[in-house]
């Protein structure tokens, strides 16, 4: 038997059905965005959970997409040249030596950089979810500090390690590494973390943020000098010593005070950064040597490449500085060089174009401050003008005791920004990380490390949500003006019927001469009576006299008449 539901029993069932599709609507916006931030935490700690949260992330934020129409795929301003390397970087698959495993490592890393791209770009809507990101990656990078000072304090044996020439540099026997596999990829991390800091540092506009800040700044540039990664060293001191001659020259002198110190106080820091001009270090020489055969590759296979993930399997070919030693060389050492050796120089273009377009448009982003709301003035103002309101001015700020404002404590300070000077802060970082990037890309190839490269498309997607945040900004403040302006333009309805009634009609031709016509006459009368003399009142008061009886001898005449008529 069917059961009748009445209609109210349906409105109610679909009143509930309506609160739990919102309820996990809020729910997946909310897991979607805590796995995102699990993701930039965990990158530099321990990149294999990291991964696990970009999976998660990605599901949930596709259940987003699904349950709320609100939450629309927006496009970033650099999906075209990503679309253009993952699909280059796919088809140089076809001429690898060994096809499965660059189709293995290309789905593996490729994918990821994508998801990373994906999740980062689609769900970074807001001020407050900027925040929270630059918040978790700066707490991972103080663990990741603090565990390079303890590594250097209290020690750690890298002589058995092939990350330095011991014959060249006897006296080096610690170089930190914290989480990262070797220093010289931890020391491209803190290059990007430095940067970050700096970025907020210069947007700060309060002394107690510029205090944390500055001492992450210092503990970074401790760290990074722990590493004796000589190219990561030098072009830390070349981007803040171009910032100080361009922008500020206290940056200048606070760079050269730090690099002096550092120096001063290592010896062999010294020796580390002096030897990357000459051939003291093995590692130079051969750097050298590892480019000259890459751009024998690239000459070779200018449009395909060699295949994704395959130099180190097409090195040998073309190896004429080990002579076929028992060394794996898995990379070019230069991130360029690489790139166009592998997925070829279309593929490199194609990667140029998002990495340079995107440092290109970090920095260039302005971010201005409100601009103050001025009241309109009213009778009451002050007026320097009038005697008696300075007068008054000055009995009040004679008796006015100005509110002691209590202290902000510094945290609480540190964590609340302005929208703009946040917004400005975050992409200056991130401009001068990618900068720090293509620096050190000249002599390394750091993105061979899945972490590093994750993170670089962190970067990468943390830029284009920006860019599109700001982009909803203005869009939203001219929208506002604009109704602002059709507001002071529209005239109200009482007003717009007084003036229509107010309105004379229009007057024919043959109307406005008669109207003339009778002004003239009404000025000619006038002027004749203002011409005629003036008489005596003896003559005023015999005029009225006749005028009296001659209006009652009228009367009279017609009372008579009327009589005769009613007879």
């Amino acid at each position: 038997m069917s059961k009748n539901i009445s209609p109210e029993m349906e409105m109610v069932k679909a009143k509930r059905r309506e609160a739990s599709r919102a309820k996990w609507r809020g729910r997946f916006a909310k897991w979607s965005w805590n796995f995102v931030l699990a993701e930039a935490f965990l990158l530099a700690l321990h990149p294999p959970a990291a991964t696990a949260a970009l999976l998660i992330a990605t599901v949930l934020t596709v259940l987003h997409f699904r349950t709320d129409a609100d939450f629309k795929f927006r496009q970033l301003p650099f999906d075209v040249p990503v679309a253009l390397f993952v699909f280059l970087s796919g088809v140089s698959i076809m001429v690898s030596p060994d096809k499965g495993f660059s189709f293995y490592n290309w789905y593996n890393l490729v994918g990821v950089y994508v998801l990373t791209y994906f999740v980062v770009g689609q769900n970074v809507r807001s001020v407050r979810q900027v925040k929270e990101l630059l918040l978790v990656i700066g707490m991972a990078a103080v663990f990741v500090l603090l565990y390079g000072f303890y590594q250097f304090i209290f020690g750690i044996d890298i002589s058995a390690m092939k990350w330095v020439d011991g014959d060249a540099f006897p006296e080096l026997r610690k170089r930190v590494f914290s989480t990262w596999e070797n220093p010289n990829i931890l020391a491209g991390y803190l290059d990007i973390i430095i940067c970050l800091a700096f970025g907020l540092f210069i947007k700060a506009g309060t002394k107690q943020k510029r205090i944390v800040l500055g001492v992450l700044l210092a503990a970074g540039a401790a760290c990074l000098a722990m590493t004796y990664a000589r190219g990561a060293c030098l072009v830390i001191a070349v981007i803040f010593a171009v910032y100080g001659m361009l922008k500020d020259w206290r940056v200048l002198a606070a760079c050269v005070g730090v690099a002096v110190l550092l120096l001063v106080a290592d010896p062999v820091l010294y020796e580390r950064l002096t030897s990357v001009f000459t051939k003291v270090d093995t590692s130079s020489e051969m750097r050298l040597a590892f480019w000259e055969s890459t751009v024998a590759m690239i000459q070779d296979h200018p449009f395909l490449g060699i295949g994704w993930g395959a130099y180190w399997m097409v090195y040998p070919e073309y190896d004429f500085y080990l002579q076929g030693a028992d060394i794996r060389i898995v990379h070019a050492h230069n991130m360029y060089l690489n790139y166009a050796a592998e997925i070829g120089v279309p593929g490199m273009l194609a990667f140029m174009w998002l990495f340079f377009g995107s440092l290109f448009t970090a920095l260039r982003q302005k971010f201005a401050a409100p601009q103050p709301v001025i009241p309109a003035p009213t009778p009451f103002d002050y007026n320097e003008d009038a005697a008696a309101d300075v007068e008054l001015k000055k009995v009040a700020d004679s008796v006015q005791v100005e509110e002691e404002k209590p202290e902000t404590p510094i945290w609480q300070d540190f964590i609340e920004w302005p929208d703009w000077r946040l917004l400005a802060g975050a992409s200056a970082g991130l401009g001068l990380a990618l900068i720090s990037i293509a620096l050190n890309g000249l002599t390394d190839h750091l993105l061979f490390n899945i972490p590093s490269s994750m993170f670089l498309w962190l970067m990468l997607a943390f830029i284009a949500a920006v860019a599109e945040l700001k982009r909803e900004k203005d869009a939203e403040g001219a929208a506002e003006a604009e109704k602002e302006a059709d507001a002071t333009r529209e005239v109200p309805a009482f007003l717009e019927a007084e003036l229509k009634a107010e309105e004379l009609p229009e007057v024919q031709p043959e109307e406005q001469e008669a109207e003339s016509a009778s002004d003239e006459k009404e000025k000619e009368t006038e002027a004749e009576a203002e011409a005629a003399p003036e008489e005596s009142t003896e003559t005023d008061g015999a005029e009225a006299e006749e005028i009296i009886e001659k209006e009652e001898a009228g009367t009279d005449e017609k009372s008579d008449n009327h009589i005769k008529g009613d007879h």
